[in-house]
């Protein structure tokens, strides 16, 4: 059993992953299927598609549904604990939009007086 320590790094190892966000972004609105999550993510490879909502699935975040028909269907949704999940990833998204300009200036500045 996990304690609480590697229980918050593999969390926030997970949201801090490329593609996470940008996945649980888009599965917020209900059932979709891998395609639809493909289009809707720009630029994510199926590879790292299929990583991440893998991912997801272990965690617990993501359902995935197979169906017996031709050609097959596959459809993926959030839990309930992966909405609650994606509703706690929110604010950390809020507060580097709203403080980007300030994240931004120290990194120059950081950077500029290293060198």
């Amino acid at each position: 059993m996990a304690n609480q320590f590697e229980i918050v790094h593999d969390l926030l190892d997970l949201a801090g992953a490329r593609w996470t966000v940008d996945v649980l972004s888009v599965m917020r609105d209900g059932k979709l299927r891998f395609n639809e999550i493909s289009r809707a993510v720009d630029g994510i490879s199926q590879k790292q598609l299929t990583q991440t909502l893998r991912n997801l699935q272990r965690h617990g975040f993501a359902a995935r549904a197979a169906f017996a028909t031709i050609p097959p269907r596959v459809e993926y949704e959030l839990t309930e604990l992966g909405r609650d999940f994606a509703a706690s990833v929110r604010p950390l998204g809020s507060f580097a939009v709203r403080n980007q300009q300030s994240i931004e200036a120290a990194r120059r500045n950081f950077d500029g007086s290293a060198a």
